[in-house]
């Protein structure tokens, strides 16, 4: 008896609650009770959020490129000094995209992302160092008896240190792209690598070089006279054109990729060039304090009498946003990384401290471009899909609610439309008219194919939900009042159904969003350099994705996770709004 009385209670309680809550809010309260489905809304938002929230603070430059940043592996240590060099640095230089440094036990660290595993096979006995020069992918060492040491890359005999160099007394090294220079103490000059990029004659200076700076496709030098010269093999005159008033006066040179700075013995400083990103904006509270300059990729560094440090051009990675320091004994200046040492042998570093999902083979960052392309591939799927609901919602609801001549026309022609296969056709449509399009027009061509050819299903759905719809009292009640049908179908049967066309939506965002990456990967989509999920993946087909498996794995992710967490809130929600599916 008593367990007839809770059977009862609980059948009685269970009425109440529906008498007392909306079948909305019973739907609602059913699609949050599902972790599935507050898993899927957590992982959408969060995607969603960052691929159109992030790109605003951090707009993408989608045109930019730098061979000096490719394939450099995901991580934020690119500035990470070893803890036994931190307060213990007596040289410092440095790469692309790693650092060098010597402490004051004469040790030798390497850290960041080498680009070649042979850096790390440091040579040992090199004692007291005096000098350390970072070239491309190797580094030369100098120490107080003029010996010279190389390790890395030994491609265009590279290594060894050549037997002219190791029987002079060299007093000055530098290291570049695949070639290394020397100067000894009788002012001659000493080339081996590849001379193909920059054209280093020794026979031009006669001895009397002080010391080589080396570029990509440059070389400046400075005689003992003070006499600045530039030689290259290229024809890069604005860099070349070298001011001057200057000659006479030059204590030290640095070059960004297009602009020139030079030290004079006053402690002034002189820019020429392109003046890209205003690096010739001298901040002209530094003239006759500077002394000694550094310079990066598009930027300036000089440490100035009173040990403080000031940094000037572009600030993409702020490599310009130079910290308060003081006591500075020199700065030192890498493509988008600042270092600085002060008297106690303590360093400090600001500018790029790493990618955090890597580069790709053209130096983008990688995170950034899968924040734009998820931006670019979700505003696809969700126009394309607004687009097919449009179109199903009005041919579903007067096929289902007018039936007869019209409802046969409809659905046949909804067939048709169902056997046109989206992926071959949009190929096709790309391939004959889309190279002659603009990008936006690619992408409203790519929305239009999928709307006007996936909206069969939807359709179906909308007139069979209808058909049920129809036969019910209120819809009677409002034809004897008189309303007209097409309030009827749209207002008053519409709404009732519209959860279960919802999930629909939802399950066909995740279907289109699959299909433009498809698009994209074959080459038919979204083109370079715009990114998309899908066209990212397309790097795959010519780089060994073992190496280089950032360049796939957080797109892939991405877009999966963006897929499976909408697939989750619609089985969620189909789930909520059908009654079947519920325990009760």
């Amino acid at each position: 008896m008593s367990d007839k009385n809770e059977i009862m209670e609980e059948t009685n309680s269970i009425i109440e609650e529906e008498l007392i809550q909306s079948p909305g809010r019973t739907a609602l309260k059913n699609f949050l009770g599902k972790k599935t489905a507050l898993t899927g809304m957590i992982i959408f938002i969060l995607i969603f959020s960052l691929c159109f929230i992030l790109p605003i603070f951090y707009p993408l430059d989608v045109n930019f490129a730098d061979s000096s940043q490719q394939h450099i592996r995901p991580g934020l240590g690119l500035m990470k000094v070893p803890r036994e060099l931190r307060n213990n640095a007596k040289i410092i230089d440095v790469g692309n995209s790693f650092g060098a440094g010597v402490d004051l036990n004469n040790n030798v660290y390497i850290w960041g992302n080498p680009t070649n595993e042979r850096l790390l096979s440091i040579p040992e006995n090199m004692g007291n160092i005096t000098m350390l020069s970072v070239g491309l992918d190797h580094i030369l060492a100098l120490n107080d008896r003029g010996n010279v040491f190389t390790w890395g890359n030994d491609r265009l005999r590279l290594a060894p240190v050549p037997p002219e160099v190791q029987r002079a007394n060299i007093v000055y090294i530098e290291a570049g792209n695949q070639i290394s220079i020397a100067v000894d103490n009788t002012g001659e000059i000493h080339v081996w690598g590849n001379r193909n990029f920059v054209d280093v004659r020794p026979e031009l200076f006669e001895g009397q070089v002080q010391r080589v700076l080396l570029m990509d496709a440059t070389a400046f030098v400075i005689s003992y006279d003070r006499n600045l010269y530039a030689l290259s093999n290229r024809s890069i005159q604005i860099i070349t054109d070298i001011p001057r008033q200057i000659q006479g006066r030059v204590v030290d040179v640095a070059a960004t990729n297009r602009d020139g700075l030079a030290l004079l013995t006053d402690g002034t400083v002189v820019t020429w060039g392109v003046g890209d990103h205003g690096v010739d904006n001298i901040p002209q509270e530094i003239q006759g304090r500077v002394r000694s300059i550094s310079a990066g990729a598009w930027h300036f560094s000089a440490s100035l009498d009173d040990g403080s440090v000031v940094s000037w051009g572009r600030n993409n990675y702020r490599q310009t946003n130079t910290p308060n320091l003081s006591n500075i004994i020199s700065v030192h200046s890498g493509y988008y990384q600042n270092y600085a040492i002060d008297s106690e042998g303590n360093v400090h570093t600001w500018g790029l401290t790493g990618y955090l999902m890597g580069t790709d083979h053209y130096g983008r960052n990688v995170f950034r471009r899968t924040l734009e392309g998820g931006k670019i591939s979700l505003t696809i799927g969700a126009i394309g899909v607004i687009i097919a609901s449009f179109i199903g919602i009005i041919i579903g609801g007067i096929s289902g609610y007018f039936l007869g001549k019209v409802d046969l026309v409809l659905m046949r022609f909804a067939e048709i439309v169902n056997a046109i296969p989206f992926l071959p056709l949009a190929i096709v449509l790309s391939y004959a008219i889309g190279h002659s399009l603009e990008e936006h027009m690619r992408l409203i061509l790519i929305m239009l194919i999928w709307g006007c050819l996936s909206w069969s299903f939807l359709a179906r759905l909308t007139r069979a939900n209808i058909l049920v719809e129809r036969e019910k009292d209120f819809v009677t009640a409002a034809k004897a009042m008189g309303v007209k049908e097409r309030v009827i179908i749209f207002k008053h049967i519409l709404p009732n159904i519209l959860p279960v066309i919802l999930v629909q939506i939802l399950l066909s965002l995740a279907v289109i969003m699959l299909f433009e990456a498809s698009l994209s990967f074959l080459g038919f989509g979204i083109n370079e350099p715009r990114p998309s999920w899908g066209n990212m993946l397309q790097g795959l087909r010519s780089t060994d994705i073992r190496f280089h498996w950032w360049r796939w794995v957080f797109p892939a992710l991405t877009l999966s996770f963006a897929v499976i967490s909408i697939s989750m809130i619609g089985d969620a929600l189909r789930d909520a709004i059908d009654p079947k599916s519920n325990d009760r």
